[in-house]
């Protein structure tokens, strides 16, 4: 293996957001530029236009713009009709932000373990953990991949609940010809910067095919106001800014390019790691993914991580910790075990660099690299 004192000749950063701006300055200082002049920051043309061309992009209704996607999720749930006895079912090795908007929007989480090919919920998972107090299942889409949406859609038809998205990771995804935030009663996005479509802070949005919902967002997001200073109902400050959506109007139309280039980096990994000892994620059955992780899972994460570092490669975990293992969440009364495919994913999930901006050369320096540990020793 590589000699730990030899020197990097190429270091593959995990993401890159400089060489993103750089990529689309013109656009983006252009955006900015529009704004400032304007003189308007907040809830006005940008973020009007934003949600009438996202709403187009993802073939549904309406889309209303928040301040983040953990708002997005409290916001859906809110204006679904959530209540504070409701169970909200959501797998438990989801993101923190997660569970959050559950609790934001006063619902008490209900957790589900995953499948083990996808790492998303499945109908089978998720009937596991139904109670009978369970009356939101959140189907979290994961790295970019889709959860079993056909599967827990029918199941909530089954039990007379009400089926969300979290499309946070998988802007672009879809499932049968359908755009992921368009296949549930309402979904939620973020544009966290590291999203596929991130914004230069934080931003979400909620979409949904029911005007009441989208009517009822509106509400929430600015203070529960039917119309300024008159709120109907108790609401919460969750505006998206006007430079926000500004930005993401201008990235917006590169979006499917580089979601494709996405993928083709994820297909390079797959063929070189086809014949290696390592986990990789498998797509659902008749969708399409858009990659915003390469997750990969081995036993040897941490030993893989240090290999990678020395050659100038950086990795990231996602997510070190299952929900139920988080203190802030003991309150459930989980324990190490429950939930073991999703605590095995926590202990072996390594993720490798995966960007638009990634070159071909960076590409084939995170693979060799990944080789050298498994075909050598490690």
């Amino acid at each position: 293996m590589r000699d730990a004192a030899a020197p990097v000749s190429l270091r593959v950063p995990f993401g890159a957001l400089d060489a993103d701006y750089r990529e689309r300055r013109a656009a983006i200082d252009g955006a900015l530029s529009r704004v400032l002049l304007r003189g308007r920051f907040i809830l006005g043309e940008e973020v009007a236009s934003f949600e009438r061309e996202l709403a187009a992009g993802l073939g549904v209704a309406r889309v209303v713009a928040c301040a983040s996607g953990t708002d997005a999720i409290a916001l859906a749930l809110l204006a679904a009709g959530v209540d504070p006895d409701d169970e909200v079912l959501l797998p438990a090795n989801a993101c923190v932000p997660v569970i959050a908007g559950v609790r934001l929007a006063g619902a008490r989480p209900r957790l589900a373990d995953v499948d083990r090919e996808t790492l998303t919920l499945g109908r089978a998972e998720a009937e596991r953990a139904l109670t009978p107090g369970v009356r939101f299942l959140l189907a979290v889409h994961l790295y970019g991949g889709l959860a079993d949406v056909p599967g827990l859609a029918a199941l909530a038809l089954e039990i007379g609940g009400t089926l969300l998205e979290d499309c946070a990771q998988s802007l672009g995804a879809s499932a049968a010809g359908r755009k992921a935030g368009s296949l549930a009663t309402a979904a939620a996005f973020s544009f966290y910067p590291t999203k596929n479509l991130g914004a230069y802070g934080d931003g979400g949005a909620v979409a949904s095919d029911d005007p009441a919902i989208a009517r009822r967002v509106e509400r929430l997001r600015q203070y529960g106001w039917s119309r300024r200073d008159f709120s109907e109902i108790e609401g919460r400050n969750s505006r998206m800014d006007e430079l926000q959506a500004a930005i993401l109007r201008a990235k917006l139309p590169f979006l499917d390019e580089d979601n494709a280039r996405r993928r083709e980096i994820g297909e390079r990994y797959d063929e070189a790691f086809a014949a290696l000892p390592v986990g990789r994620l498998r797509p659902r059955p008749g969708t399409t993914s858009a990659p915003h992780l390469y997750p990969v899972r081995t036993a040897a994460r941490d030993t893989l991580a240090r290999h990678l570092a020395l050659r100038g490669v950086e990795t990231a975990i996602h997510y070190p910790l299952p929900l139920h293992l988080q203190p802030a969440y003991a309150f459930l009364g989980h324990r190490r075990g429950d939930f073991p495919v999703a605590e095995e994913a926590c202990e072996t999930v390594l993720s490798l660099p995966l960007y638009p901006r990634m070159s071909d050369e960076q590409v084939e320096e995170v693979s060799s690299g990944v080789r050298e540990f498994f075909e050598r020793g490690r």
